[in-house]
């Protein structure tokens, strides 16, 4: 309960906050006049990422001896994200999913399936942000260096599992089989994910250049994977206000651009619901 309520207290401060330093205001007049084309875009953009995300945990789980069925793979996918949006620290239907997939492999296999595959979607992000921090330049490798620095403080009680992930690791994601299809995969889903949040900026008014959406969209993102939140809620927001300004935007800007983000999010996540319950059904029929 203690963690529950840190969570959503700083979840709630930090809104709190981007809405006072940003204008939360001009933010909210820009959202009651977002484009619902572009909205629309970005819901697709999300629904398209969820899908290869699923592919992609297919394809590393059978890297690892573990079979997932397209379909389950897809609907599992859905539910976790709804639970990841929905409930505190932003892991917990990643377990569920490893929990719910281990009848065709051991736990362990099923686990290291979802984390790999998690863990490639950072590394994906990473191959996109860094050599743009380096052609781009703008004083962002300072920003980079401070979200890597998080990164690494946040990942550091993970770092004993990751270690024992090294073997599985490499034939995961670096296997001769299963190398191209994860590059592409991965590629995939980072345009997908970044286009997304360029599709809710420019339907809250704000057209990101090419080389803003390659660097600073990356940073934010990247925001949402501090534990002390809700989906990302508040983290995202004020990296949002803070970062825009190097962009020529304003952070009411920014601040709008990330609430229409995690608002799509949130949509995007409901088919899972639609899989929990056809699930229950399969159940009471069996």
């Amino acid at each position: 309960m203690i963690g529950l309520a840190l969570r959503v207290g700083a979840a709630l401060v930090l809104l709190a906050l981007a809405w006072h330093f940003a204008n939360g205001d001009a933010a909210l007049e820009r959202l009651a006049q977002a484009d619902w084309r572009w909205l629309g875009a970005a819901v697709l953009a999300v629904n398209l990422q969820t899908v290869l995300s699923a592919l992609r945990w297919r394809l590393t789980a059978r890297a690892l001896g573990q079979r997932i069925d397209r379909v389950q793979a897809v609907g599992e996918y859905y539910l976790a994200q709804l639970v990841n949006q929905t409930v505190p620290g932003g892991v917990l239907g990643d377990a569920g999913r490893a929990v719910r997939a281990r009848h065709s492999a051991d736990l362990l296999r099923s686990g290291q399936a979802v984390v790999i595959e998690r863990l490639a979607g950072q590394i994906a992000l990473a191959a996109v942000l860094l050599p743009a921090l380096a052609l781009t330049g703008h004083g962002l490798w300072a920003l980079g260096l401070l979200a890597l620095g998080l990164g690494l403080v946040v990942g550091t009680r993970a770092l004993p599992r990751l270690r024992a992930l090294l073997t599985p690791l490499r034939r995961a994601l670096a296997g001769r089989d299963v190398r191209n299809r994860q590059i592409a995969l991965g590629f995939a889903i980072v345009v997908a994910n970044l286009a997304s949040f360029a599709f809710c900026a420019y339907a809250s008014g704000t057209a990101l250049p090419l080389a803003a959406i390659l660097t600073l969209v990356p940073l934010i993102l990247s925001a949402m994977l501090v534990p002390l939140s809700i989906a990302g809620w508040g983290w995202r927001e004020g990296a949002a206000a803070a970062l825009f300004p190097l962009a020529g935007a304003t952070p009411e800007a920014g601040l709008a651009a990330s609430a229409a983000f995690g608002a799509v999010l949130l949509l995007s996540s409901v088919p899972g619901l639609f899989w929990l319950a056809w699930q229950h059904q399969r159940i009471r029929t069996a």
